[in-house]
């Protein structure tokens, strides 16, 4: 477990970054071979950095670590819901996310009432003990209430897709309403829209993205901490089902480790059982980002060198997954993405670039290089 441990903490931005630059210096040096140490000829007579580069929600955590970490990156970075909350402890990020998670929630109600009384009606019937047997999904996996909660994952993308399609699936439950038994078309939903069977370093390794060295400690399952110490019992569905006055809320990007104990299938196993919580508990963590160097490639440094790459951000008020008012405090006067040019909004959620990726990216551009003045 250990050595599998140290593998996959090789597979976090730092490395990404390191990744990307090495398939830079292979495609500018041609059809060498970048392996060939013998061969001059393999490296770039002078510095050849990327022309632009994209970063959305962690890819612009990925960026973030190209101003760290690498002396020539990308000449312009934009960033789109992607400003990675540095300087900020794990549990806090998590205990702001939740508050975001909750205002989704209550959106979404508000759009389709009816919803209220149909989850519920759901999470009872996954509580039911009379029923003997849990509900299994075709992947083999278990649909507990917990497990359903997640589809929330996806209500910070655009109402008018990410609401109307959970109101899809969860209308989907029933045959009629009469009916005591989920349906198939309902089942096969669920296992489609969450894909941690299919894509684990995701569980593995979600958290992770916000330990920034060994000051950070062990991330202990932040989420899923954070949320029981909460004072108040709105995720609380063992309460919530029960309540007529209380709507179940849905869970957000969050992983728990109670998915590795039989709610998904392909997580279940001893070894990834293990591997989760020794990845939770890993503590020794590299940093991921540097101020300083931060600042001198969008400012220039102390020593006279000039700045080395332009930036600009959408950065999205009501974002949920990337919580808003930890992005605001780097890009502020001091802070080390104080270069970044910002662009605040509301007209779109996290699934901007997604919703209108060419009017994002052409603003972004046109930030970048001055021949539009935002802000103003």
């Amino acid at each position: 477990v250990g050595e599998a441990t140290e593998y996959l903490a090789k597979f976090r931005a730092d490395s990404i970054v390191r990744d990307a630059e090495w398939i830079k210096d292979a495609l500018v040096a041609g059809s060498s071979s970048i392996e060939d140490d013998d061969d001059d000829n393999t490296s770039p007579p002078h510095p050849q950095p990327w022309g632009a580069a994209l970063g959305q929600s962690f890819g612009g955590f990925c960026l973030m670590a190209y101003l760290s970490s690498v002396a020539h990156p990308p000449e312009m970075c934009l960033f789109t819901g992607g400003i990675a909350p540095m300087n900020t402890p794990v549990r806090e990020v998590y205990g702001r996310l939740w508050k975001r998670v909750e205002e989704r929630n209550r959106m979404y109600y508000e759009r389709y009432p009816g919803d209220v009384a149909l989850v519920k009606r759901i999470a009872r019937l996954l509580e039911d003990e009379s029923r003997g047997e849990p509900v299994r999904l075709p992947s083999g996996g278990i649909l507990t209430t917990r497990r359903f909660l997640q589809l929330g994952m996806g209500l910070g993308g655009t109402p008018g897709v990410a609401f109307a399609n959970l109101h899809s699936i969860v209308s989907s439950a029933f045959l009629d309403d009469d009916d005591d038994e989920l349906s198939v078309a309902f089942l096969k939903r669920i296992d489609y829209e969450q894909s941690f069977d299919d894509a684990p370093l995701y569980f593995l390794l979600h958290e992770s993205i916000y330990a920034d060295g060994p000051a950070s400690g062990a991330t202990e399952w932040a989420a899923h901490a954070s949320n029981q110490l909460s004072p108040t019992p709105q995720f609380d569905y063992l309460l919530t089902s029960k309540d007529d006055d209380a709507p179940v809320l849905f869970y957000g990007e969050m992983v728990f480790p109670w998915m590795a104990e039989g709610d998904f299938a392909e997580l279940s196993g001893n070894g990834m059982r293990m591997l989760s919580q020794a990845l939770a508990k890993k503590g020794d963590w590299t940093s991921l980002y540097d101020a300083t160097n931060m600042r001198a490639a969008l400012h220039g440094s102390d020593n006279g060198e000039g700045a080395k790459s332009k930036a600009a951000s959408a950065t999205y008020y009501g974002d949920m997954y990337v919580d808003f008012d930890c992005a605001m405090k780097l890009v502020q006067r001091g802070g080390p993405l104080e270069g970044v040019k910002v662009w605040v909004t509301n007209e779109y959620q996290h699934s901007g670039l997604r919703d209108d990726g060419a009017a994002i990216v052409c603003k972004l551009v046109s930030m970048a290089k001055g021949s539009i003045h935002v802000p103003s």
